[in-house]
C-alpha cells in the first residue's frame, strides 16, 4: 500500500514521481483547504497572484487559477481544472475534472459545474445554463461601455438566439466586427473539451 502524505495527488496513476504546487504572490488560504501538488501529465498544480481560497476550498492535482480569483467556502475543484483570471466561483460548488473557465466568469453558488464556460458571463441553475454576461463584474474592472456591449453582441448570437453554436460561431465569424473580445471567445468555443454551457431556454 503507498503511503501518501499531505498535498499529494488523490489520483490512482499517481506513483510517487516528483511534481509541484506553485502558489503566487498575495494568495490568502483560509482554514482546512487543501491543495494537491500535481502529477505526470502536467507536473505542476498553479495558482496564480492574489487569489483568495475560502474555508474548505479544494484544489485538485494538475489544476491551473489563473490571477485575482475567489473561490468561496466548499468549493472543490477536480483535477485538471483550468480557470482564467479574475473569476468568482460562489460556495459550495462543484467543478468537474477536466472542466475549463474563462476569465471574468461569475459561478453562482451551490452550482454543480460539468461544462466548459466561456469567458465574461455568468452561469448557474441546473442543468448549466448562461446567465448572462458579468456586466457589474467588468464595469468594476473599468471594461468601458462599448467593449460590453460588443460582448454582449457576441453572446446574444451564442446563446440567446436559437443557432446551436456552430451556427452561432458562423454567424460571429461572418457578421460581427472584430476585436480581441470576439477572437478570445470563438478561441475558447473552439478548444472547449467538455461541450460548452446551455444557452437561454425560451
Amino acid at each position: 500500500m503507498q503511503n501518501l502524505g499531505p498535498g499529494d495527488p488523490q489520483d490512482l496513476k499517481y506513483a510517487g514521481e516528483e511534481s509541484y504546487a506553485f502558489i503566487g504572490n498575495n494568495v490568502t488560504v483560509r482554514e482546512f483547504v487543501t491543495i494537491n501538488r500535481g502529477t505526470i501529465e502536467s507536473g505542476k498544480t498553479v495558482i496564480g497572484d492574489n487569489c483568495l481560497l475560502m474555508a474548505y476550498v479544494h484544489v485538485a492535482h494538475d489544476c491551473y487559477i489563473g490571477n485575482n480569483c475567489i473561490l468561496a467556502n466548499s468549493v472543490n475543484l477536480g483535477g485538471h481544472v483550468h480557470i482564467g483570471d479574475q473569476v468568482i466561483i460562489g460556495g459550495l460548488t462543484g467543478v468537474h475534472q477536466f472542466v475549463h473557465i474563462g476569465s471574468h466568469v461569475m459561478v453562482a453558488g451551490g452550482t454543480l459545474l460539468r461544462k466548459d464556460v466561456p469567458p465574461y458571463v455568468m452561469v448557474g441553475r441546473e442543468s448549466n445554463t448562461f446567465e448572462g454576461v458579468n456586466s457589474i463584474g467588468l464595469r468594476r474592472r473599468e471594461f468601458p461601455a462599448e467593449d460590453i456591449e460588443a460582448i454582449k453582441d457576441i453572446y446574444r448570437i451564442m446563446f440567446v438566439t436559437n443557432n446551436n453554436v456552430s451556427q452561432a460561431v458562423k454567424y460571429i465569424k461572418e457578421n460581427l466586427p472584430d476585436s480581441k473580445y470576439k477572437s478570445e471567445i470563438l478561441a475558447f468555443v473552439s478548444s472547449a473539451t467538455r461541450g460548452m454551457i446551455r444557452g437561454i431556454r425560451k
